[in-house]
Parts: structure tokens; sequence; C-alpha cells
């Protein structure tokens, strides 16, 4: 069972990433939206002026100058809240970077519904949905702070279009992870009676529900499914056949994110049960992050209770 060592921002770690990156690789440049000491691009901007652009609050502008870029052979990071890199700018996304399959990483912060007090308009709860949407966008959502680095690594190694989910609070690091291969996810722990899938801050989640079921004697598999797209539809497959239903969680709306694509893999593969915990039909609102989990059943105990009505089946 994994354990928490360390509380780290996934934005901090995405800084310092880039500042290392950008020491070793000259065609690395880092593009915000007046944003970047929220973002953390302003740790690049500080040790590589001539290589970092504030475009004020123009995502748009940004993401289109990001296409630009990338067309005379740099390799571009864009970042913004997820609200606005997803939704203001999707026309810019979808035309500009990935219709020319452009090498730009999109790192978006404050995702989910743990931004909190901000409220429900800079809550992204459909940004997975709108960029697996698109065509040539790849995407990924990190766990903790150690995946963001190697997340953000990958996409520099990987040529084409990224979409990049970080949140805003703290999230526990969690041991005995295995290494991060891109569009590859991995156990974190082993059984045959229940999956649960989780992506970002919902795998500690699920481990801790995890914990909970193995304790009534209910072996549970958890899947990191860090990369949304493209998907891992041999370990869906290969769970759905070997236990006896999956349980989706994320901290994102239950229509169109990995919930959804994990449905569509099933239904074509290997049909079973299949449980989203997720934000069901609802806007964000102003609260505590903790707060929102509970409001929202995003916790270990509504995982659970998912993963025991499969069981009880």
């Amino acid at each position: 069972m994994a354990e928490q060592i360390e509380m780290l921002y996934q934005r901090d770690v995405y800084g310092k990433t880039l500042v290392e990156l950008g020491k070793a690789h000259k065609d690395i440049v880092v593009l915000d939206a007046d944003l970047s000491s929220s973002t953390r691009t302003a740790l690049f901007a500080k040790n590589f002026p001539e290589r970092f652009f504030n475009f004020g609050v123009a995502e748009q502008n940004m993401m289109a100058t990001s296409a630009g870029l990338a067309s005379c052979g740099k390799t571009v990071f864009a970042s913004t809240f997820a609200i606005f890199a997803s939704g203001r700018a999707w026309d810019q996304v979808r035309n500009t970077i990935c219709y020319s399959n452009s090498n730009v990483k999109i790192v978006a912060t404050h995702a989910g519904i743990t931004v909190g007090p901000d409220g429900a308009t800079h809550q992204a709860l459909e940004d997975i949905t709108l960029m697996r949407a698109i065509t040539n966008m790849n995407v990924i959502v990190p766990c903790d702070g150690p995946e963001t680095a190697e997340a953000i690594k990958a996409a520099y190694g990987t040529k084409g279009p990224f979409y990049i989910r970080l949140g805003r609070p703290k999230v526990p690091t969690l041991a005995n992870k295995k290494p991060f291969h891109f569009g590859k996810a991995y156990n974190l722990t082993e059984g045959n009676d229940i999956t649960i899938i989780a992506c970002g801050i919902m795998v500690n989640e699920a481990l801790l529900a995890a914990k909970a079921l193995c304790e009534k004697c209910i072996g549970v598999r958890v899947i990191n499914m860090h990369t949304i797209k493209p998907l891992d539809q041999e370990i869906i497959i290969k769970a759905a056949q070997e236990t006896k239903g999956i349980v989706v969680c994320e901290e994102h709306s239950v229509i169109g994110g990995l919930a959804s694509a994990v449905d569509e893999v099933v239904a074509e593969n290997h049909p079973t049960t299949v449980i989203c915990v997720g934000v069901k039909h609802r806007f964000g609102q102003s609260g505590e992050s903790l707060e929102l989990m509970q409001e929202y059943n995003l916790t270990a105990k509504d995982i659970e209770k998912a993963a025991l009505r499969i069981v009880k089946k």
C-alpha cells in the first residue's frame, strides 16, 4: 500500500522542472497570461527573461502565438488557469495548435473543485472533456509532485500538443509508484475483487479507499491512469476481465472525462459494471477544498461506497 511522504504543490514542481529543462534545452520558450506567480512560470522568467513572454489577460492570443513559435522550431510551454486554457482559448487550441500538430505543451494549473474559494467561474470541471475531444491532443493528469516532473519531461521529449492538468493545493507524495511512462498506466495495488481507476488527486483517495476495503477482506486493484489520452486500453480490458467491476475516480465532471473514456473501452471490449465517482451535473462553488471534496462526494469514503455497491451485486 502506498504511503504519504510529503505534501507538495504540483505547480511548484512544474516551475522548478521548467528551469531544469531550460538550462539543458535552448529551444524552450515559456508563455503565460498574467498568472506567472500562481502557475510558477515566474521561476523560468527569473532565470531566462529573454525566453519568457507575458501576454496579460489574453489567453487566446497566447495560444495562437504558441503555435507560431512552435512553427519556428521552438518547444513552447504555455500556462494559465485550467478554466481559461481549456475554455476561453479552445478555438485557438483546436485550430492553431492541434490542427497543425504544433509542439506546444499547455500546462494548466488550478484545475478541479479544489481551487476552493475562487468559486464556480474558476473551477474547471470540463477541461479534460474539452481537451481529449481534440484530434492530436495528448492529456496527462499527474497524481503528485514527482509524477508532475516526470510528465513535464515526457511532454518535452514527445513531439506534439499536450494538455497537462495540475491543481492548486498541496497534494501528498505517494510511495511505491512505478516510473512514469507516457500512455502506460500501472497498478498501485493488486486485487481481483474490485478495480479502482483514478487520476490526479483522486489516486490518493483511491488508495485510502482500497485500504478500508482490504480491511473488509475485499481485494482491490488500484490503477494510476495518469495519461487520459492516449488511454492505456490494455490495462482497462484486463481489469474488466479479471475483477467484478470498476470504479472510476476523477476530480472532474462525469461527462467526457476519464470515466467516459473507460466506459468507451469497456463497452466495446468487455462489458462490466462501471461506477463513476466524479462531479455529477453541477457547477462548483466557493468553499475550502476539503469541504468541497465532501460536498461533491469525491472522498475515499465515497469511493469505498461505490466499490461496495459492486461487491453486493
